[in-house]
């Protein structure tokens, strides 16, 4: 068995999400210490939380903002932003991003108030 996993992200099937569409890459892998998810990012993204994951948002494409626990934060292309758990959050505008979320994406840690 090889000592690596390799997901193309292209390839997936995307889901949706809070944010808009997700390609998952490393959900399911055992004993990955992380999923990567590349994900569009839809106008009627819905503001969440999760209370055992951490997520680093890497904005690849377009532009817009980042609304963290009530404050704005402007994005665009390569800023990397951490959302450390109980963080409200949801990403305004049209973009591309690069999640990567430790522990690897649970579902059932997806909460809306």
């Amino acid at each position: 068995m090889a000592n690596f996993e390799a997901a193309q992200l292209t390839d997936l099937t995307a889901v949706t999400c809070p944010c808009g569409q997700a390609r998952r890459g490393f959900v399911g892998v055992p004993d990955s210490p992380v999923s990567v998810h590349m994900t569009e990012i839809s106008v009627d993204a819905k503001v969440h939380y999760h209370k055992r994951l951490t997520e680093i948002y890497v904005v690849l494409k377009g532009e817009g903002h980042l609304e963290l626990d009530g404050e704005r934060l402007p994005v665009k292309p390569m800023l990397a932003v951490m959302i450390k758990p109980g963080c409200r959050h949801r990403a305004v505008g049209r973009m591309r991003l690069l999640i990567v979320v430790v522990p690897p994406f649970d579902a059932g840690d997806e909460w809306f108030d």
